[in-house]
């Protein structure tokens, strides 16, 4: 007998796209849909069960409800050759009538009740171009920021005597020293947090869960952060002298 025409509606319908580069936690989205007048189980299950963690992987959906599905993979180096080994497939059951037992549900379901979808995942590197973009920004805005520190330097020598600068630089080490000791705890903070994910990544038919959804920003936007914070706290400092 011819197994059961998909009541979800999955959105995406075909594929799951992951942009890289993979060096972090990559996150894409699943929405699954319930347009019928009953409840429906679903699980989402995958060919590569150690790549990936899915919140949820199971659950009920009630009539005319939805449920968004994240899709984390985790950080690997990309081999093109096993990208056709990924692929996920979404199951579902129509639930019974007063039944509580969905695992028991699952369990005793004949083949025929089953119906099924099943998604390709696509993984998207970035262009030269995106790449060559992104160094650019990144060297704009460290040049933007020597400059402004360098041209306050001078300012502040010009209006300050010297026991007034030398408290001022010597803060700026201070603040500089702490940024790196920041710098140093974030990368240990990503390293143990992409270790636990590896580590509690579940087998294949169990809970594809485990790794913390809380993930690790990168260290960029943070140290620019505070390496503007010293110069507000540069600036200050002569504004305040000035007023004097």
């Amino acid at each position: 007998m011819a197994r059961l025409e998909q009541v979800l509606v999955l959105e995406p319908e075909h594929e799951l796209k992951f942009k890289g580069p993979f060096t972090d936690v990559v996150t894409t989205t699943l929405t699954l849909t319930n347009p019928s007048d009953r409840k429906v189980y679903f699980k989402v299950k995958t060919t590569a069960p150690r790549r990936y963690c899915v919140r949820p992987n199971s659950g009920v959906l009630d009539p005319g409800t939805s449920v968004d599905v994240s899709v984390m993979l985790q950080p690997f180096d990309y081999d093109p050759n096993e990208k056709s080994k990924h692929k996920f497939m979404v199951q579902s059951l129509m639930a019974p009538d007063n039944v509580t037992d969905m695992e028991g549900v699952w369990k005793d379901a004949k083949p025929e009740e089953l119906m099924d979808s099943k998604l390709r995942c696509v993984f998207e590197l970035p262009s030269e171009n995106e790449k060559t973009h992104d160094i650019d920004q990144n060297k704009i805005t460290s040049t933007s920021a020597s400059k402004s520190e360098s041209s306050l330097f001078k300012s502040a020598s010009s209006i300050l005597d010297d026991s007034e600068v030398k408290k001022i630089l010597e803060e700026c080490k201070r603040l500089q020293a702490e940024v790196q000791r920041l710098r140093d705890e974030n990368k240990q903070i990503k390293e143990e947090e992409g270790l636990r994910m590896r580590r509690s990544a579940p087998m294949t038919g169990s809970p594809l869960g485990g790794a913390s959804a809380a993930l690790v920003k990168e260290e960029g936007p943070t140290t620019r952060l505070l390496a503007l914070a010293v110069l507000f706290l540069i600036l200050g400092v002569i504004v305040g002298k000035l007023a004097l």
